[in-house]
């Protein structure tokens, strides 16, 4: 079942129209952020808007029906990162540049592996964008 476009709408202006788990603003990428499933259909999650936050197409790609994954320090697997009901800063920091996310907690370290957050392609289009001020956000 497709998910209503209310339900849509409300999901991306909860999540102020940028990427739950690399921060990119809607403003600054040509194709249209995704409404993700946290737990994806494929492992039983639902189109309840509870379950639904905006990804840019290469961590939405990344994650793909991974729920979780491996610290890469403690190597215990954990939950993913959930941006409806985490706060990101609490697990996740910017590189001093603004290029580079890194964890800061097992589940924050887990989602940048698992997510590839700081894949080159990534990496490359950040430091652009911070050249000229616009990222980090």
């Amino acid at each position: 079942m497709a998910i209503r476009p209310e339900i849509a709408e409300r999901v991306r202006s909860k999540a102020q129209h940028r990427c739950g788990y690399c921060l990119t603003p809607q403003s600054l990428i040509p194709s249209p952020l995704e409404i993700e499933h946290i737990i994806p259909q494929s492992r039983g999650g639902s189109n309840d808007e509870q379950n639904l936050w905006l990804a840019c197409r290469l961590c939405n790609l990344y994650k793909s029906d991974k729920t979780h994954g491996r610290d890469p320090q403690t190597n215990h697997r954990v939950r993913l990162f959930n941006p409806r009901t985490q706060i990101w800063s609490q697990h996740f920091r910017w590189s001093k540049d603004g290029t580079e996310i890194i964890g800061r907690t097992v589940c924050g370290r887990a989602t940048v592996g698992e997510l590839n957050l700081n894949n080159p392609l990534a990496v490359n289009v950040r430091q652009n964008w911070a050249s000229v001020g616009w990222f980090p956000p």
